[in-house]
């Protein structure tokens, strides 16, 4: 995936759980981990202004971009569309 999310990372270094952080945001701890996985699609500047108010930290702390291929819509990699 392109845009790498390095939520976890920040975590560790701020020594905070996803538990205190998804309160202290007010989302859910599972809508939390999915955006930790990047497994979401997008995320709202609010929430994203909230996670960098409570972590103090700048957008480019959590998100980093990395040129390479975009992931199958479709939930399959390209390897395995390829193979059939």
């Amino acid at each position: 995936m392109p845009v790498i999310v390095t939520l976890d990372v920040m975590l560790a270094r701020r020594k905070m759980r996803s538990r205190e952080l998804a309160e202290a945001v007010g989302i859910t701890e599972a809508n939390l981990s999915l955006l930790k996985s990047g497994k979401v699609r997008g995320v709202r500047f609010d929430t994203l202004a909230a996670i960098c108010r409570t972590l103090d930290c700048q957008p480019g702390d959590l998100l980093s971009y990395v040129d390479g291929p975009e992931p199958a819509s479709d939930g399959q990699s390209d390897g395995e569309r390829d193979a059939k």
